[in-house]
């Protein structure tokens, strides 16, 4: 079985999708020749041709537009936006055409389109590449929003979403992509992304939507978190000691309430950790649906551990970046209370 960093296993999905399915197809800037600014695209042209996969002009509003057309006519587009930061002039054609296809034509039209693009800080790109906006999709109904911690899940994912006859939204978090980092004011934490390569199948397989996975089973406290901050929660869950249960989120819509309100019950304490601002953040969101199942078994208040309600600094990205240690010290809240 080959042994893929994210990129690698990003890549070889959408490969196994153009080989199946003629319908299939990628675009984007610079996805072609070039090979994507992460290099998730390379080869897929040479493999594929250039009416599979090509290039388009830098009209985020257009490639999505087109890619809904296409949709609506039979087609199973796969297109990138650079950085997820790029992706607000065509926010509109998701909220208004996209996720909203379906039921205004009563299921005669779908969009059965795939929007890839990375996402999150921690490779120093400032504050209009760093962005992690998670929420403001998670906020329309009728979009999936995907979000993989690892490479196998990133394959099995993006091939379950490309599946998908609506609309997906598939961030990736690029400080992810190319394999282990330890470069963090917290350090020495030598467990911070254990596991940046995986052996992942070259050939098809899915990982479903909407479930999540248990990445460490535990009885003390409930850690959730999704993307790079699954590493970094690991990492001081570990290093802490804590008999926590971490749990990936893998997809926020759908998200796996069952699974995660189970193990909070189960443990009566939660930290919830993203990389995004902390106000309106998603950790609001799963604290709101964990109150509503969960009140009368929690033994201490829900923690959340977020990205600050600044923009994304450069010169300070590590203060900003969500470390282990702000994690451990919301654990070490918990179990105080």
């Amino acid at each position: 079985m080959p042994i893929m960093n994210m990129v690698q296993a990003i890549n070889s999905a959408m490969d196994v999708a153009l080989g199946d399915d003629p319908d299939t197809l990628v675009f984007g800037q610079d996805v072609g020749y070039f090979g994507g600014v992460f290099r998730a695209t390379e080869g897929l042209q040479r493999k594929h041709g250039i009416e599979r996969c090509f290039d388009a002009p830098i009209t985020e509003g257009g490639i999505i537009s087109a890619a809904i057309g296409m949709g609506a006519y039979g087609l199973r587009p796969v297109v990138e936006i650079q950085f997820v930061d790029y992706l607000w002039p065509g926010y509109d054609q998701l909220l208004s055409e996209a996720a909203k296809l379906r039921y205004r034509s009563s299921g005669q039209f779908w969009a059965p389109i795939t929007v890839r693009t990375p996402y999150g800080g921690g490779i120093f790109g400032g504050m209009t590449h760093s962005q992690s906006p998670e929420t403001l999709f998670a906020h329309i109904p009728g979009l999936k929003t995907v979000i993989p911690s690892n490479p196998y899940d990133a394959k099995g994912l993006l091939l379950a979403a490309i599946a998908e006859d609506d609309p997906v939204i598939f961030l990736e978090p690029k400080r992810l992509y190319n394999g282990p980092f330890d470069g963090h004011h917290d350090r020495p934490i030598k467990t911070w992304v254990e596991h940046p390569q995986a052996d992942v199948p070259a050939g098809r397989y899915t990982v479903p939507l909407g479930k999540a996975a248990i990445v460490r089973e535990g009885s003390a406290a409930t850690v959730l978190a999704y993307g790079t901050m699954v590493h970094v929660a690991e990492s001081a869950i570990v290093e802490g000691g804590y008999d926590a249960e971490l749990i990936d989120l893998r997809s926020i819509v759908p998200l796996d309430v069952e699974t995660i309100a189970a193990s909070v019950k189960k443990t009566g304490k939660c930290v919830i950790v993203h990389e995004a601002t902390r106000f309106c953040g998603f950790g609001a969101e799963l604290t709101a649906q964990l109150m509503e199942r969960c009140f009368y078994h929690l033994k201490s208040p829900i923690e959340r551990v977020c990205g600050y309600d600044t923009p994304y600094p450069h010169t300070f990205e590590w203060d900003y970046f969500v470390g282990p240690k702000r994690v451990d010290a919301a654990l070490k809240r918990v179990m105080e209370g």
